[in-house]
């Protein structure tokens, strides 16, 4: 069984349980719940309590159509809640695309850095991360959250998002990130429409192939919500998708997929269990 060695990381046999913990009022499926710091560092203690490996800490909403926060307000959001954290033992993520903001988490104690830009935001990021030394999240990514639908134009999403991260690799290794430092992430629901998102999770066998460890983040996706449409057309709410999201994580971490990040982590820390045990006895058999 393939067991990727992420440097600071866990380092277990199954797929690793990422929890989402939103310090923002907007996300798109939990904004505004944990928005005081005591409540998000509460928020996050319940989560690893379930079955998190890691807890990934946000502040700013990537959701279709959001603004961006100010550099301030960000680090605000996200500093004390990451020292908290960091305080009760919890290994900690930053989901950020300011390199200012990695930086500060880094210093308070966070150990890998999620872009969902894959340094595209901000050119001072690969060396932000490089310099520190931790894993980073390069995800696929075409524009920021206004425009980031109008993207969505591919002729063989797979072909293209694997081209298009394999160039982001080199270009964060030509700036000093190693290569033992790099996750990637396909980037669902970011500048993908329904279809393309089941093509790439379809297709990680060939997004595998580049190398490197795979972070899939379904959870509560647009795309689940639109499978699941009841018979008006209607598709299902982002809290109510949490089923279908183990059923992505189960087929993930089958599929030999590093880490799953999730809002509900409970039942996804399951699957992988159950998805580890499927694999190893299919290896020993």
């Amino acid at each position: 069984m393939t067991v990727y060695a992420v440097p600071g990381l866990p380092s277990v046999e199954r797929c690793l349980v990422m929890g989402v913990v939103n310090v923002t009022p907007d996300s798109f499926s939990d904004g505004g719940e944990w928005f005081d710091v005591h409540s998000a560092v509460r928020h996050g203690l319940e989560l690893v309590e379930e079955g998190a490996d890691l807890i990934d800490v946000g502040g700013e909403s990537t959701r279709p159509g959001a603004s961006r926060v100010s550099l301030e307000e960000e680090l605000a959001r996200v500093t004390p809640v990451i020292k908290g954290l960091v305080a009760e033992g919890v290994p900690v993520s930053v989901d950020t695309m300011r390199a200012e903001v990695a930086k500060v988490a880094v210093e308070a104690g966070a150990r890998l850095v999620n872009d969902v830009s894959g340094g595209l935001a901000d050119p001072d990021m690969s060396r932000i991360v490089a310099a520190a030394g931790v894993p980073y999240v390069v995800m696929h990514w075409r524009g920021h959250s206004k425009g980031m639908d109008d993207l969505a134009v591919y002729s063989d999403v797979v072909a293209e998002v694997r081209e298009e991260l394999s160039k982001r690799v080199a270009s964060v290794m030509a700036e000093g990130v190693k290569e033992s430092q790099i996750i990637l992430d396909p980037g669902l629901g970011f500048s993908k429409q329904a279809e393309q998102g089941w093509q790439l999770l379809a297709g990680l066998d060939r997004l595998a192939e580049l190398g490197f460890p795979l972070i899939i983040g379904a959870s509560r996706k647009r795309f689940l919500g639109r499978l699941l449409a009841g018979p008006d057309g209607i598709p299902r709410p982002f809290g109510a998708s949490d089923d279908a999201t183990t059923a992505v994580t189960a087929l993930a971490a089958q599929a030999g997929a590093w880490c799953v990040r999730v809002h509900n982590v409970r039942p996804n820390a399951d699957a992988v269990r159950v998805a580890a045990a499927w694999r190893k006895g299919g290896e020993s058999g």
